[in-house]
């Protein structure tokens, strides 16, 4: 727990997109007498814009909207950002829908109108967290030469130094520099949690 007013960078960003304008407003306040920076907005295509230059760390999207649906704007968001988060809410729900929400288009949570607010608020606490830690990991891979990635991509599917060695044409001490170069910028100990972290990658 932490003393005294959060800062400005462990206050959540989080956006709301639902062509009703009341119940946007409405899950907005909700999140903001939580804890958290929350905007409505009533076209995703505004949110789109405003995304790129404030991402959001969770955002709650209808999916019965005008001309982008809910489904069609996740495409579009994870184009900008792999490591946001969604949850989907609707007032129409459907078996085929949830299975979408979650497999197809990455949702955390698919929420029935009228929204339960205490599922609300744990979905959105889930998404903020998955997504602080998939931007921290997508930040340790950025650090990596293009040379390290595609020795991190033969180490993970289970290629020994010498294999590598002979794949990339180089020495095995230069594969072992940059193994250990690989683990210093990931914060990684070993193999396993190399593995884990180009599966979240």
């Amino acid at each position: 727990m932490t003393d005294g007013p959060l800062t400005q960078d462990e206050i959540s960003l989080v956006y709301v997109v639902d062509d009703d304008r009341d119940l946007g407003n409405a899950v907005a306040r909700l999140l903001r007498r939580n804890g958290y920076a929350a905007e409505p907005f009533l076209e995703p295509q505004r949110l789109l814009e405003a995304y790129a230059a404030e991402p959001a760390h969770c955002i709650v999207s209808d999916i019965m909207m005008g001309d982008m649906d809910g489904f069609g704007f996740a495409d579009a968001l994870r184009a900008q950002d792999p490591g946001a988060s969604i949850i989907f809410m609707t007032a129409w729900p459907t078996t085929a829908n949830a299975v979408d929400a979650v497999r197809h288009y990455g949702g955390l949570d698919y929420l029935e109108k009228p929204l339960d607010e205490e599922r609300l608020l744990n979905a959105v606490a889930e998404g903020v967290a998955w997504s602080r830690r998939q931007h921290e990991i997508n930040a340790r891979v950025a650090r990596l030469t293009r040379r390290e990635r595609e020795v991190l991509d033969l180490l993970v599917i289970g290629q020994s130094n010498k294999m590598i060695a002979a794949t990339l044409g180089l020495s095995s001490k230069t594969i072992e520099d940059h193994r250990a170069a690989i683990m210093t910028k990931t914060g990684s100990n070993g193999l396993s949690q190399l593995i884990a972290l180009k599966q979240l990658d």
